[in-house]
């Protein structure tokens, strides 16, 4: 089957038709896992619309968000990268940004030096490369977090957006931003990466403002599914899209659930960061609940024993979206069930690090196994195919 492709305006418009969303966490190396699940859904999604080698996620999805490494990951996507080209980046990007230093140590100093990550986002966007430029064939949304003011800032590509165009008074839209400096803000996670500065307006005369951005995954959104749900439909953001199960899609794929007792995996042992990071699961946590509750979802998991999946809890009874989600749990018993290779206690208890590199293999691994049991094609209804051309 043959379908016609949309440009960036047509994905994003409200025309009536049913739009399709997807959303990245944030995790650090742990993306790699996200794109062995992406890989399967790559595949199902090419084999429907019999396309071959030309098919791209982002000819499917009208609208990728990411935050964090899911920001690296949803970017390129928008722009027309393949899954397995991304892995291949993804691996050597790891490997080269994520080296330990004995000179990097301590609390008040960030443990990896950005500069290489810079020159490493620089290479795959371009250094001049626009968030709102042509190279972005998709809509696009990265979260990120403005630390001067303490704001979630969801940045996107939506020509319509009240920030996206550049103003007589200085301002600068966010079409305007280069994207690799957008992608860096989002992965600017602190005791990680120092934060990145974004000029966000400047005006003859006056003083340039600037803000300091960082890791979006410090805002309720380092899932950003839910954000994406609100962007789309609520009326500040001026996309529009009408709600209903059969008129919005949402996929929403996860970098592994981290085992809460695993305390090896806390990038350091202050209190505070401990504190920090359980604070992103009780808001992971939060999300799945809220978008179980909306949706209808052949994935709803078991919130708890005594939630349970939430689907006889619809809000107004009527579903506002349908809903996939795919994780992986990285606590051991999960971990063993789903790879009977894997008995080494420490080897597991390792996965739930964000920031080692030579876990990227058996993550990539646990990925693709846990989209062989988990992902269907019956989970992406027809209705959503996209147009005939």
């Amino acid at each position: 089957m043959a379908y016609r492709l949309q440009n960036r305006d047509e994905h994003l418009r409200s025309d009536g038709r049913p739009k399709r969303m997807l959303a990245l966490d944030g995790g650090g190396l742990r993306g790699i896992l996200t794109l062995g699940i992406l890989q399967k859904i790559e595949d199902i999604l090419r084999d429907r619309h019999g396309s071959g080698g030309d098919f791209r996620l982002c000819h499917y999805f009208d609208l990728i968000a990411g935050t964090s490494t899911g920001a690296i990951i949803a970017a390129t996507l928008a722009m027309g990268w393949t899954v397995e080209q991304i892995r291949q980046k993804y691996l050597s990007l790891g490997e080269r940004v994520f080296k330990k230093g004995l000179l990097r140590q301590g609390f008040l100093r960030a443990k990896y030096d950005e500069t290489k990550l810079v020159d490493e986002l620089k290479s795959v966007y371009g250094k001049d490369t626009q968030l709102g430029g042509p190279e972005v064939l998709t809509g696009l949304l990265i979260m990120a977090k403005r630390l001067d003011t303490g704001s979630p800032w969801p940045i996107s590509n939506n020509p319509q957006g009240r920030y996206f165009a550049s103003r007589s008074g200085g301002t600068i839209g966010n079409g305007d931003y280069p994207l690799w400096k957008v992608v860096r803000a989002s992965t600017a996670a602190p005791a990680f990466f120092d934060p990145e500065t974004i000029t966000i307006a400047r005006q003859a005369g006056y003083k340039v403002t600037k803000g300091e951005f960082v890791d979006g995954g410090v805002s309720p959104f380092n899932n950003p599914a839910l954000q994406a749900f609100m962007y789309a439909t609520l009326t500040g953001y001026r996309i529009g899209w009408p709600v209903g199960a059969e008129k919005l899609l949402l996929v929403s794929v996860g970098t592994g659930a981290a085992d809460p007792d695993v305390k090896g995996s806390i990038i350091t042992a202050k209190q505070a960061v401990s504190a920090l990071l359980s604070l992103m699961n009780d808001c992971a946590s939060l999300q799945e609940t809220l978008l179980q509750w909306m949706s209808s979802s052949p994935t709803a998991r078991e919130i708890d024993r005594e939630l349970g999946d939430l689907r006889q809890d619809l809000v107004a009874g009527a579903p506002l979206l349908s809903y996939l989600r795919y994780n992986v749990d990285l606590r051991k018993a999960s971990v063993e069930r789903l790879d009977s290779t894997l008995t080494n206690p420490e080897e597991i208890e390792s996965l739930s690090a964000m920031d080692a590199p030579e876990n990227m293999p058996l993550l990539h691994r646990l990925g693709a196994l846990a989209a062989e049991r988990d992902v269907k094609g019956v989970d992406f209804p027809s209705l959503f195919d996209l147009p005939a051309d």
